[in-house]
Order: structure tokens, then C-alpha cells, then sequence
């Protein structure tokens, strides 16, 4: 057994099962509350969400460093004649974005505080629901668990856009669900060949045979070339639809612009994570030889993503689906990082996973807060916004120049760290990830000119009302995150850092290495 992967077999405190469930017994308990008493229902949800929240904290207090063995690890038999088992555990690749998971649960609740007013309990129930499905993702280590949670998360999201999204909801929800939903379907090819695998593996070597669907036991055995050729692209298809990556990355700008601002800082901040998040805790370790053999193609569909994204943005009137836009190029560098393979390039999609969630879940905040006033997202709409909501701007500029990439900001943390596992690949993708970095900063700096600077020249901004005190803490915590990662990363890094490191080691010599 691989000693860098190794876990302990009996079940401790269930410290991962709180952080996972709660959210969903907390939707459990909203079901008991009357309708009609909005107020306790939001209440009710924000306390469920702040626990949670706090509870997740300390995975990060416990949280050891410096190995790559999975933590808080639980595990015990589940579907046992199938082999499949009910197995968490955290790492340094996925501690951030379960801890990421729970604080948007936070912000998400106080920023639909005032702006959604009907149903108010049932989209309670969706965002908590939600939030059991995608922490379940990031922390189950037994695939057909994986499958599970990954699958959960469609309909509250399905839902979310449906009910409370724009005038064209259905037709994007509809899109969202066809995409995902074809996307899954080939991962269970994949997912049912990595299981059979296992089996002929242990009758070729003299093992007792079984089957299951152990993560950590599946990355022990040898996968023939042949077999990870196919599954690499039933996974691929999959992963690449929930980034998404070019060229299925149509649903989203319309899921975006359709979806209430919960549901787009819930799609920038976690959703799109999970796609790169599979590409790494199951492509690469379980598939090396077909990461290595077409990680070229991953490599080219990441730049166009890139180059494209940067170009649709700057031509775009609404604020929403510019950010949009931006998100598909700020993944375009994330699978970049992923698909050079090695160290830097995964440390920095990785940590810019983070980033991103914290950068463009803030964009997406913005947004909605000025929406909330205006009713409009048209950049024609704004314009001298600094003289009239002077902190709103400053935040604003925080947290665009933490998209751009700027020095001290977070977002440089991770672009340095991809460009350089770039450039040790290729030149080409190490200038096309620059070229990314000055069309990001061109259009939202286009953006800032015409909404924020100049003189007021639309009457009904005069109006407008700065930031309030509740608008003020959703967005000090994501401007705390984006210093502090932008300023001194080394803490992210020293979490983060040996989990990769291992998988960079188990893709170079895979289970040879087993002791």
C-alpha cells in the first residue's frame, strides 16, 4: 500500500459527515416553518449555513501539513455487495474548497435577503441542499458516493435558475440540465470500467479478488493503456461540461445572465470547481498514461478557451454576461495549470480554484447589488458611479484588479505559479496565458471606465444608495481572502503543496511505488 495514501479502516469522530449534512437536516427543519414567516426562514437558513461554517473551520485547525495523507477520514461498509462504501476524507487539493463550500453558504443567504421575496422557503431548502451536495463531492473517496453527490447537485440548481432566474430561466435551465445530464452519463461508463478493472487486476495478481469502487484502493493498481484511453474520455466529457470547457461551454453565460445572483455566485464560486476538482483527485492519478498521451488536446481547448473568452467578453453590454465570459477564460487557466503536469502548474490551478471562487463569486455579488437598485445590468445604463456609491467602487476595483491578476491581489498567486508550469512545457500556451492575462485586464478595465469613472449621465443614478451594513460583511470576508492569499500565500501553499506533490509522484511511477 501506498503509504502517502493510507487511511485509517474504523470510523472516528464524524466530523466531515456534520460539515456534509447539516446543511441538509437544516432543510429538513425548514420544512417544519410556516411559509410565510420569512423572516425566520432566512434566519433560520443563515444559522444553519453559520454553524456549518464554523464547524468547517476546524478541518482547518486539525488540518495537518506537511502530508498528503487523507485526513478525518470515515469510512464504513455501504452497498458491501458491491463493494462501494461510505468513505470521506479531506486533503490539502480539497480542504480550501470544502471550507469555500461553506462560507458562500454564508453569503449566499444574506445576499438574497432582500432581493427574492417569494417562495423565500423553498429557495432556502434548494441553497442548503445544494451546499450537502457539493461538499459531498469535494470529500468522497468511493466513486459510486461521488456519483451520487455529484448528481444531487442538479436539481436544487435546476430548480434555482427555473423558479427565481430572468425571463429566459427556462430555456436556460433547460440547457443547464441537458448539458450536465448527457455530460454524466458517459463518467458511468467510465466509472463501471475503472470498477471491473480492479477485479481482473486482482485475479491477474493473485489478490483476493473483489470489486470496489475504494478510491484510495483504486489508485493502486495499474489501468492497461487501452482501457484508459476510452475512460479518460467518458471522465473527460464529463469534467469538461461542469468547468466547462470550450467548445460545451454554452450553457453557461446563459445560465448566468437567467440565474438569480445566488445562482451565479453559487455556479462561479463552487460549481464549475468540480469539474477541475475530477480532473485531478481521478484523471490524473488514475489515468497518467492517457493524461500524458492527450493532455496536448486539454492543452489547446484551455487556450482557445482563453483567447476566446477574453474576445466575447469585451463585447458584451451586459455586466453579467461579461463576467461570465470571464469565468470560461479564468478555467481556460485552471485546466491549463491541470493538463501541464507538474507541480507548479497543478499547485496553481488548485490555489486559483480558490481564487476564482472568491474573485468572481464577489463579481457576481456586485453585480446583484447594483441590479438590486437598478434593475438593469446594461453597462449603457451606468456610468460616474464612483461620485454617487464611492465605496461600492472601491470595492469594486479590489476585487477587478484580483480578477486581473494584479501583484499583491490573490489572483497573482495562482497565474504566476500556472505560467511558470507553462512555460516549463511550452512556449506557446505560457504566451497565450499572457496574452489571457492582458484581454482580462483590458475588458474589465473597459468596464470599470464606463461604469465607475466619468461624470453621471443617467438621472436615475442619482439616486443611488452606497453600500449597506449587511451588502458591507458579504464582501469584507472575500476582500480579507483576496490579501491575504495575494500577500503572504504560504500558508494555502504549505496545505496544498505536499497533496500535489504526491499526485505529481504517483502519475510519474505509479504503483510501482506501492510498499
Amino acid at each position: 500500500m501506498l503509504g502517502s495514501i493510507s487511511y485509517k479502516e474504523s470510523i472516528g469522530f464524524p466530523l466531515l459527515s456534520i460539515v456534509v449534512f447539516l446543511p441538509a437536516i437544516g432543510a429538513l427543519f425548514l420544512m417544519l416553518i410556516n411559509s410565510k414567516r420569512q423572516t425566520l426562514l432566512r434566519c433560520a437558513a443563515l444559522a444553519v449555513a453559520g454553524v456549518d461554517f464554523v464547524i468547517s473551520l476546524f478541518l482547518l485547525v486539525g488540518f495537518r501539513q506537511n502530508t498528503a495523507k487523507m485526513q478525518f477520514v470515515e469510512k464504513f461498509a455501504w452497498f458491501k455487495a458491491i463493494g462501494s462504501s461510505y468513505h470521506l476524507g479531506v486533503d490539502g487539493i480539497s480542504l480550501f474548497l470544502v471550507i469555500l463550500t461553506t462560507l458562500m453558504g454564508v453569503l449566499v443567504v444574506l445576499a438574497c435577503w432582500r432581493d427574492i421575496t417569494s417562495q423565500v422557503k423553498e429557495l432556502m431548502i434548494c441553497l442548503l441542499l445544494l451546499q450537502t451536495g457539493m461538499l459531498g463531492t469535494f470529500v468522497a473517496l468511493d466513486l459510486l458516493l461521488f456519483y451520487v453527490f455529484w448528481e444531487a447537485m442538479l436539481p436544487p440548481m435546476y430548480l434555482i435558475i427555473g423558479i427565481w432566474g430572468s425571463s429566459r430561466r427556462i430555456y436556460s435551465t433547460l440547457k443547464f440540465f441537458i448539458f450536465t445530464i448527457v455530460g454524466s452519463f458517459p463518467m458511468v461508463l467510465g466509472i463501471m470500467a475503472i470498477y471491473f478493472n480492479y477485479h481482473n487486476y486482482a485475479i491477474a495478481y493473485n489478490i483476493h479478488p473483489e470489486y470496489t469502487f475504494d478510491l484510495l484502493k483504486l489508485y493502486q493498481v495499474n489501468i492497461p493503456m487501452g482501457i484508459q484511453a476510452w475512460v479518460f474520455w467518458t471522465l473527460f466529457v464529463g469534467f469538461a461540461v461542469k468547468v466547462p470547457m470550450f467548445p460545451i461551454h454554452t450553457w453557461l453565460p446563459d445560465a448566468h445572465t437567467d440565474a438569480p445572483t445566488v445562482g451565479s455566485v453559487i455556479l462561479a464560486g463552487i460549481l464549475l470547481k468540480m469539474g477541475t476538482y475530477g480532473f485531478i483527485r481521478f484523471s490524473l492519478p488514475l489515468l497518467p498514461d492517457a493524461c500524458r498521451e492527450y493532455g496536448h488536446i486539454a492543452l489547446i481547448l484551455s487556450a482557445i478557451a482563453i483567447i476566446y473568452a477574453s474576445w466575447v467578453a469585451f463585447n458584451q453590454e451586459d455586466m453579467k454576461k461579461l463576467i461570465a465570459y470571464s469565468s470560461i477564460g479564468h478555467m481556460g487557466y485552471i485546466t491549463m495549470g491541470i493538463f501541464v503536469l507538474n507541480q507548479q502548474g497543478i499547485s496553481g490551478g488548485v490555489i486559483q480554484m480558490l481564487n476564482h471562487g472568491v474573485s468572481t463569486g464577489a463579481l457576481f455579488l456586485m453585480i446583484g447589488m447594483i441590479y438590486e437598485r437598478r434593475h438593469t445590468r446594461l453597462i449603457t445604463e451606468y456610468g460616474g458611479l464612483f461620485k454617487q456609491i464611492p465605496w461600492y467602487t472601491t470595492f469594486f476595483v479590489i476585487v477587478m484588479l484580483s480578477s486581473m491578476g494584479a501583484p499583491g491581489f490573490n489572483g497573482f498567486v495562482g497565474e504566476l505559479l500556472i505560467l511558470m508550469g507553462t512555460f516549463k512545457v511550452s512556449m506557446t500556451f505560457g504566451i497565450v496565458c499572457i496574452l489571457g492575462i492582458l484581454g482580462c485586464s483590458a475588458y474589465l478595465l473597459w468596464l470599470f471606465q464606463r461604469a465607475m469613472l466619468g461624470e453621471i449621465t443617467n438621472p436615475a443614478n442619482h439616486k443611488l444608495k452606497d453600500l449597506n451594513f449587511r451588502e458591507v460583511m458579504i464582501l469584507v470576508p472575500l476582500v480579507i481572502m483576496i490579501f491575504w492569499v495575494g500577500l503572504y500565500p504560504k500558508p494555502f501553499l504549505d496545505v496544498i503543496d505536499p497533496s500535489v506533490e504526491n499526485l505529481v509522484a504517483m502519475m510519474r511511477s505509479g504503483p510501482s511505488s506501492a510498499k
